[in-house]
């Protein structure tokens, strides 16, 4: 008789287990598909290669294709600018957007379109973006015309080997700052204005009351800003491949295209895979440093 008391019970409970992972379960699915089984083919294809084309099976090679990493000299290349890429970028996109946000959140007739107009790059596709700088960068675009008419000599933007980098870095942070913006002016908003109000109280007025108060409370925005921006640099792609395609001299080329370069041009793909392993490891690196930063 207990027993039969029981069964219903352990029956409901059962069903409340297993309800959350019913519901997790087609997207867990489409993660394996999607995500995690190409993920786990891509790493045991860096330790195999295609002897003859694709329609072969991979030949296992163990180390040698990064035996090969380790001697590629362009592969080194690729990897100190992307380093440089992070170095420079990061910091622009995590200190402008928000002085944006900043000069946005203030209650003045007009601000909401002021703050639709930063937020409009974010919605341009790259390769449309990509090709109107490219454009302006062109020989004869708007900023070399511009500089001409001021009398100075047209600037080489693109295919300077010490300035075709940064001409990219530039269009990288000219998009990204709407988007970074928006998530400061989120935590901009929960920061309450009795505290401005207690500071100016102790002294500390105009942009002093920034440093004082919005930026100690928005240092977990600062972080998570860092974390997406130094992941997003880690794995530019198509400013490269619009621009620049890698020149020259390889000067502009990142790792990611360097990738791509050895995956679809010469179809080399276990190589690519051991770089894409590579690339998989530095992000991680840097995620748990972030970890250990959001944990303090």
């Amino acid at each position: 008789m207990c027993s039969g008391l029981r069964s219903p019970m352990i029956d409901s409970r059962l069903k409340q287990q297993l309800t959350p992972y019913l519901f997790l379960f087609p997207a867990g699915l489409l993660l394996i598909l999607t995500v995690f089984l190409p993920a786990g083919q891509a790493f045991l294809l860096s330790f195999a290669r295609y002897e003859y084309d694709l329609t072969q099976l991979p030949q296992w090679v163990g180390l040698a294709n990064f035996q090969q990493l380790w001697q590629d000299a362009i592969f080194w290349q690729t990897l100190r600018q992307t380093l440089l890429y992070l170095v420079c970028v990061v910091p622009l996109l995590t200190s402008l957007p928000l002085l944006l946000a900043i000069l946005v959140n203030r209650k003045l007739r007009g601000m909401a379109g002021f703050r639709a107009a930063y937020y409009t790059p974010v919605i341009v596709s790259m390769v449309v973006a990509g090709l109107a700088w490219k454009y302006l960068y062109a020989e004869t675009g708007l900023f070399n015309q511009i500089l001409t008419g001021i009398g100075l000599t047209g600037v080489p933007w693109l295919t300077s080997p010490h300035l075709a980098l940064f001409s990219v870095m530039a269009v990288t942070v000219w998009k990204g700052l709407g988007y970074y913006m928006v998530i400061y002016l989120a935590g901009l908003q929960g920061i309450p204005t009795e505290l401005y109000e207690a500071a100016a109280l102790d002294g500390s007025h105009g942009w002093r009351k920034h440093w004082d108060i919005t930026v100690p409370l928005m240092r977990p925005y600062l972080l998570l800003v860092a974390t997406i921006s130094a992941l997003s640099a880690m794995k530019v792609f198509e400013e490269v491949y619009v621009m620049t395609q890698g020149g020259p001299r390889n000067r502009s080329k990142t790792i990611v295209y360097y990738l791509y370069e050895q995956a679809f041009d010469r179809l080399e793909i276990g190589y690519a895979c051991a770089i894409g392993l590579v690339l998989f490891l530095v992000v991680l690196g840097f995620s748990l440093i972030n970890l250990k930063l959001s944990r303090r």
